[in-house]
């Protein structure tokens, strides 16, 4: 029997409820239409202070070295941001320079964002994708993005966004399934080293 795919969903919005938020979840309930997952939601902004006054990984203790450790442990990450001017914010940024070096090389991550129009919809390609690609992480090949016109408040109105979402989930998870069982391996071998990047 195949094991849960550990699912993170990272949401870098400033503030509960969110339009990023309910995103993140939206992709978390239609992966588990697919597979077994064991999932949780890390909103950055509940990390409090703490998150902006660590400057280094060893200086990071309490909720922050957790979430990071949840994130590196992962199966599977869904990296879920709103967009300011362009780009994702830096508490997003700041948090991501915190996690290990090498803990997302190979691994899957899902790359979500909101913003007010769709003139920001590139953000998935000019700003995400180079972020997680210095990580050399395996960057599912659907992004979504979802604009304001998407949502009454918090709740997902446009029905194409089901459908990308679902591609995407497809897409995802049979790689990450194939790499979890990869690390799996390695870990029962004592091997260690990156996994190889899936074509």
């Amino acid at each position: 029997m195949t094991a849960p795919l550990t699912v993170v969903a990272v949401v870098g919005s400033p503030q509960s409820p969110s339009r990023t938020a309910a995103l993140a979840r939206l992709i978390l309930d239609t992966l588990a239409g697919h597979t077994a997952i064991d999932a949780r939601v890390i909103e950055l902004h509940t990390l409090g202070p703490e998150l902006p006054a660590t400057t280094d990984r060893e200086s990071a203790g309490g909720a922050v070295e957790e979430a990071l450790r949840a994130v590196e442990g992962a199966d599977l990450v869904i990296a879920a941001t709103p967009v300011f001017r362009g780009s994702y914010p830096g508490l997003f940024k700041h948090f991501f320079d915190l996690v290990g070096q090498y803990s997302l090389a190979a691994k899957p991550v899902l790359l979500a964002a909101t913003g007010g129009t769709e003139r920001h919809a590139l953000v998935i390609e000019h700003a995400l994708r180079p972020l997680f690609g210095f990580l050399q992480a395996w960057t599912a090949p659907a992004g979504i993005y979802l604009g304001s016109g998407d949502f009454d408040g918090t709740t997902i109105l446009n029905p194409e966004v089901y459908e990308r979402i679902e591609m995407a989930a497809a897409d995802v998870v049979p790689v990450a399934h194939a790499l979890a069982s990869v690390r799996a391996t390695g870990r029962a071998t004592g091997s260690a080293g990156p996994v190889a990047r899936p074509a």
